[in-house]
């Protein structure tokens, strides 16, 4: 994945890196006293932008955080709002820019309590950012439980208090904002669960931080998932191609959970894979043959034929696993196909196959691979230690694989540490034959050519988005044949591409 302006656009900053990336920007000569007054300006023009004037009370903790939030009722009271301001901890306490701030406030400084909520048709969380790293207690989180009550709407300042920054954990506790204003870049706990749910609306506001500190910053290759990451990678086709340049894509069938493969199938076909074949037992072979007239079938009886089948030169990716079984003839699939070090998707029954040694898995990948676990399955191979960003992480390095960790907040990781966080998917798309659709997208893609991490990444986006398409309501039949109205909208914004187009010409 090229990391070039527009995906740059897309990248998520831990807390550490946010930090370096203000150090940098201070470097370059842009004092932090500027840098707290556009932040707090930035909050209090999203606001009214959303709200009419209205009884505000702005919380404000004891570091940089509250700094912001005494910016935000400055603003807020120039602009005619009715504001006051709750502190905790004594204003003598406050340092640096913050304490320079606290001293432009006109107006009085309660004390933080409960209380303090009493009358206010809006509240304004700026008590903690996003590098709290221990969960609150006191004075802070009786206020935060009381915000959880039915009450007034809240504005977060970065992210709504008690929200891990890096994680998307809450610390104790965490108010559900309504609106988040964040800063330069998003951090990976505005997308991760159950962070999102909490941050609501996320506007993140440009306060003068050059760009070019990203590079100062030391950034990890962590980026929300959208399509700049990999729209250049996708191999549209050209009058040129026939079905065999687009692709041939191998999915293993099982005897008796017909129903998966036959939805992964459905979907490489419409992800844009020339052909497709399902290869499976004798017995369920009409099964597969009256799913699709488009399908083709082949039959394997034994790992003797099922290995014939893989020689064959046109057939270019191969998934594994649904409705397969979790069985020793499954573990001797995947070790057969791994072994011809042409791209593989693994699923369902061809990771569960692995549970009791998931070295030999590992160890048997020779070329491009995609595991697409739930988060059962990931458990059984890799564990639950951590959050989820970092078992992702953790299992493609591991694995030597890209990991498709799925979920509500979706985490595609590579093995070299590129991950990307999904974020487009419904509530709805939680039903059954979901993922066998996905790992369809998947092993499409990989057929087509494109590289392991980019395929899996537009895969997600496109499930999310065709989801979308039909709303709710939506089963797993729906998705693949609302892929075609996405795929046209996607293939739309091309032209309007400079840079796609210069490419375009320069293949061409």
């Amino acid at each position: 994945m090229r990391h070039d302006a527009r995906s740059q656009a897309h990248a998520l900053l831990t807390v550490a890196e946010m930090a370096r990336a203000d150090a940098a920007a201070i470097a370059q000569g842009i004092s932090g006293y500027a840098l707290m007054e556009a932040a707090g300006g930035a909050v209090a023009a999203a606001i009214r932008e959303r709200l009419e004037p209205r009884s505000t009370v702005v919380l404000c903790g004891p570091g940089n955080n509250g700094g912001d939030g005494f910016v935000v009722a400055r603003h807020l009271r120039e602009a005619g709002w009715p504001v006051r301001v709750a502190l905790l901890g004594e204003p003598s306490k406050l340092k640096g820019d913050a304490a320079a701030h606290a001293k432009r406030w006109q107006g009085a400084v309660e004390p933080l309590a409960v209380g303090s909520l009493d009358g206010a048709a809006l509240v304004v969380d700026a008590l903690f950012g996003a590098g709290l790293d221990r969960p609150l207690t006191g004075t802070a989180r009786a206020v935060i439980e009381a915000l959880n009550a039915p009450g007034p709407p809240v504005v977060a300042v970065d992210v709504p208090s008690g929200l891990h920054g890096d994680t998307g954990e809450v610390l104790g506790s965490a108010p559900r904002a309504f609106l988040t204003v964040t800063f330069f870049r998003r951090k990976p706990g505005h997308l991760l669960l159950p962070g999102r749910l909490l941050c609501g609306e996320t506007v993140v506001a440009p306060i003068g931080i050059p760009e070019t500190v990203l590079g100062d910053a030391k950034v990890a290759p962590t980026f929300a998932n959208h399509p700049d990451l990999w729209i250049r990678a996708i191999p549209w086709p050209t009058l040129l191609d026939h079905k065999y340049r687009r692709g041939h894509a191998l999915i293993v069938g099982g005897e008796h959970m017909t129903g998966a493969a036959r939805l992964a199938a459905r979907g490489a076909l419409r992800a844009g894979a020339g052909l497709v074949t399902v290869a499976c037992p004798p017995a369920a072979a009409t099964i597969y043959r009256l799913a699709m007239a488009s399908l083709l079938v082949e039959v394997v009886t034994d790992i003797a034929s099922f290995r014939e089948t893989l020689e064959s030169r046109r057939k270019s990716a191969y998934l594994l696993g649904p409705g397969n079984g979790a069985t020793s003839a499954t573990r001797e699939r995947v070790l057969a196909a791994l072994a011809t070090g042409r791209p593989c998707v693994l699923d369902a029954d061809a990771l569960t196959a692995f549970a009791e040694s998931p070295g030999a898995l590992f160890d048997a990948i020779r070329g491009p691979c995609v595991m697409t676990p739930h988060e059962g399955e990931f458990a059984r191979l890799f564990g639950r230690d951590g959050d989820k960003l970092s078992r992702a992480r953790e299992a493609a390095r591991q694995s030597g694989a890209v990991v498709l960790l799925k979920g509500g907040d979706s985490v595609i990781a590579a093995p070299d540490a590129l991950a990307a966080i999904n974020e487009n998917a419904p509530a709805e798309l939680g039903t059954a034959g979901a993922g066998d659709v996905l790992s369809g997208f998947v092993v499409a893609l990989l057929a087509r050519g494109m590289p392991a991490f980019e395929a899996t990444a537009a895969a997600t986006w496109l499930h999310g988005a065709a989801a979308a398409v039909v709303g709710p309501g939506v089963i797993a039949e729906d998705l693949p044949d609302h892929l075609p109205t996405v795929l046209r909208d996607l293939k739309l914004r091309l032209p309007s591409d400079p840079h796609f187009a210069a490419e375009i010409q320069e293949v061409q």
